[in-house]
């Protein structure tokens, strides 16, 4: 099947999506024109399908990432039946989402200060979603509790925003992709309030890219956690881990 619009051809696997989701020829019309103006797909059609879920999205919502898959492992190797796991900055609470499928005993809860993005992820996770400005957000019973903390921030430099493929500059919120001068503002504030909230031997997982690594692990480590690097070649993607220790940190 192929679609066209405004000299715009889509490939077939994507006709086939954007078919599938329209009820009438009407509605098909006005997928395909959004899509034609540059809305990510995933926006367009209302979902995703990351890691063996299917997440609901709004427009206007960050929308999951293939390389993301590696935090999603990582989580759900590390979680345990019963165990607190927090999905903060969730977006539309994909990574929760994929974590719980993996490991349905969770206990599982999820933030962001975005309203848009809580309404979607409650669309996703049903209850435990919370707005507010990272920690803040959450219930205060969760404090030292916490034994994966899934904190996928935004990591982009500012000076790189411009950069960015029109999807996501255009179309995704920038408090979602922004990470300040050198893309690590708010990874380091979630790193100075994760040792009260996890608990102990509980980790943090954030996604990195490569040239950050160096920073991040000696955030980490002046956080008194220790610090790991996970990457996965075929991924491209790079997180760093922070463990809640008892003893001298490395």
């Amino acid at each position: 099947m192929r679609l066209r619009t405004a000299g715009c051809v889509f490939a077939e696997d994507e006709a086939a999506v954007l078919a599938a989701s329209a009820a009438d020829g009407i509605e098909l019309a006005e997928l395909v024109d959004r899509r034609a103006l540059g809305e990510p797909l995933e926006q367009v059609v209302g979902y995703a399908d990351f890691c063996d879920v299917r997440v609901r999205l709004r427009p206007g919502v960050f929308v999951p990432r293939v390389r993301s898959e590696l935090l999603v492992r990582v989580a759900a190797e590390m979680a345990r039946p019963g165990d607190v796991v927090v999905d903060l900055c969730c977006g539309s609470g994909a990574l929760g989402l994929a974590v719980r499928h993996r490991q349905p005993a969770i206990e599982l809860y999820a933030a962001d200060v975005d309203p848009v993005a809580v309404a979607c992820a409650l669309d996703n996770l049903d209850t435990g979603v919370y707005q507010g400005d990272l920690f803040d957000a959450l219930p205060s019973t969760l404090r030292g509790r916490i034994a994966v903390l899934l904190a996928n921030v935004p990591y982009v430099a500012t000076r790189h925003i411009p950069l960015l493929p029109a999807e996501a500059r255009d179309h995704e919120p920038h408090t979602a992709l922004d990470g300040g001068d050198d893309g690590l503002d708010v990874f380091r504030a979630v790193v100075a309030g994760a040792r009260d909230w996890l608990a102990p031997g509980g980790i943090m997982l954030s996604e990195i890219i490569e040239a950050q690594a160096e920073a991040a692990g000696t955030a980490v480590r002046a956080a008194g956690l220790e610090a790991d690097l996970r990457s996965d070649e075929d991924l491209e993607a790079s997180i760093i881990l922070g463990r809640k220790t008892v003893g001298p940190v490395r």
